[in-house]
């Protein structure tokens, strides 16, 4: 059996560089995307997800080593929440500019809410106080089942 297309959408927060100045603040997760996926036509088999995305990163004005990680939560606040993705970069001290963070990841077979759209949020947090978001930031997901 083939899978069936269930429902894409993307999180633009900043199409192009250079376009934030937005400090990471350190110890807290700061929200870059979050998309809603409508997976009522899933009737028959596993739902599949596929989540990607980008953000720019720029070292603290007096470079140290920093790391920035990345993760992404299913669920709302309502239903519960599930952490179903997390990575860690370390920044290149060598990089006085931008630095760009992609990322993929999936969650298979996640779970078909009760009601309303299955969500997606992606977080960045960083380990170094003065790491500023500064542009593109995108991310994606798309569903399937089948």
């Amino acid at each position: 059996m083939m899978g069936i297309f269930l429902d894409g959408r993307t999180s633009q927060n900043a199409s192009l560089a250079n376009t934030l100045t937005t400090p990471i603040l350190v110890g807290t997760d700061s929200l870059f995307g979050v998309v809603g996926l409508d997976v009522t036509k899933a009737t028959v088999g596993q739902i599949r997800v596929e989540f990607s995305g980008t953000v720019a990163v720029q070292l603290p004005l007096i470079p140290l080593a920093t790391s920035v990680t990345i993760t992404v939560v299913r669920g709302t606040q309502q239903s519960g929440l599930t952490t179903v993705y997390s990575a860690e970069q370390q920044l290149s001290l060598e990089i006085l500019g931008p630095q760009l963070i992609t990322f993929s990841g999936a969650n298979f077979n996640a779970p078909k809410p009760e009601s309303g759209p299955l969500v997606y949020t992606a977080y960045i947090s960083a380990s170094a106080i003065g790491t500023i978001r500064v542009g593109p930031e995108s991310f994606s997901a798309i569903a399937t089942s089948g």
